[in-house]
């Protein structure tokens, strides 16, 4: 038996995102053509095709699936082992011709994500990894960041949330905030070791967070809710409260920074 429990994952996931990154060789950044759902999220050709190429590359029997472009089947709280995935996490960054968004795909296992592949089609990047195999930057080993002070760190910020003024309040911690489209990226980005750290106070699902947090934690560094518990999905309802993501020695300093603006009640 392989040491390594998780690398017919992984190797499934390499396969799955490298079908992904052929299907945006189709569309040309900054010229689609979009629709826009409920609540006024945007949708395009491009989500549908690669969440068709994802299932067909990833799904096997037994395995339970969540998707933001697929509709829910509740049998997936059944499963011990579950792909929840993004198809294209930062849609409107694709629509805008920004190259911050991603594909993104997790492996759940009993609520807990232990395997994540994200990758950039617009900078080529690719990230994938595992609680027991560590993590790859494009195939090369990466580690969380090893930063030991919050004071100048890179935090990345959502863009809407700059826009927003939201982020302003943090600023007197001295922060280097850099806003960026797509949540998945970012947490990527950080358990890359190429940032260090990322939060956000506003509720996403799970599939924005839990390919990012898979691999955060395979990279050595922390991630959790805004409880400062451990991130669990699969949950009926697959919207989080927040979280927050950085290099193991930041963690202190990052929740004492968050919990000064967290509501009363999450």
């Amino acid at each position: 038996m392989s040491n390594q429990p998780h690398a017919e994952t992984l190797q499934r996931m390499q396969s799955a995102l490298e079908a992904a990154r052929q299907v945006f060789t189709r569309f040309t950044l900054g010229a689609i053509e979009a629709e826009y759902k409920a609540g006024h999220d945007p949708v395009t050709e491009a989500d549908r095709a690669v969440d068709a190429v994802l299932r067909e590359q990833l799904l096997r029997e037994g395995e339970g699936w969540l998707s933001e472009e697929s509709a829910d089947d509740s049998s997936r709280l059944e499963k011990t082992r579950v792909w929840i995935v993004d198809p294209l996490d930062g849609t409107r960054e694709f629509i805008a011709g920004f190259p911050e968004f991603c594909v993104s795909v997790a492996m759940v296992e009993e609520g807990v994500p232990v395997a994540g592949g994200i990758c950039n089609p617009a900078t080529n990047e690719t990230f994938l990894g595992s609680l027991d195999s560590g993590i790859t930057y494009n195939g090369k080993p990466a580690r969380a960041s090893q930063r030991t002070q919050l004071e100048g760190a890179l935090v990345l910020a959502s863009r809407s949330e700059t826009k927003r003024g939201e982020w302003k309040r943090f600023q007197k911690a001295s922060l280097n905030i850099r806003p960026i489209g797509s949540v998945a990226y970012k947490l990527a980005l950080v358990s890359a070791g190429l940032a260090d750290a990322t939060f956000t106070l506003s509720p996403k699902h799970e599939w924005d967070i839990a390919a990012g947090a898979a691999l955060v934690a395979s990279a050595g560094g922390f991630v959790s809710t805004l409880q400062n518990s451990a991130l669990r999905c699969n949950n009926k309802s697959p919207l989080l409260s927040g979280f927050l993501a950085c290099g193991p020695a930041l963690r202190d300093e990052l929740l004492a920074l968050v919990n000064e603006y967290l509501p009363a009640k999450i």
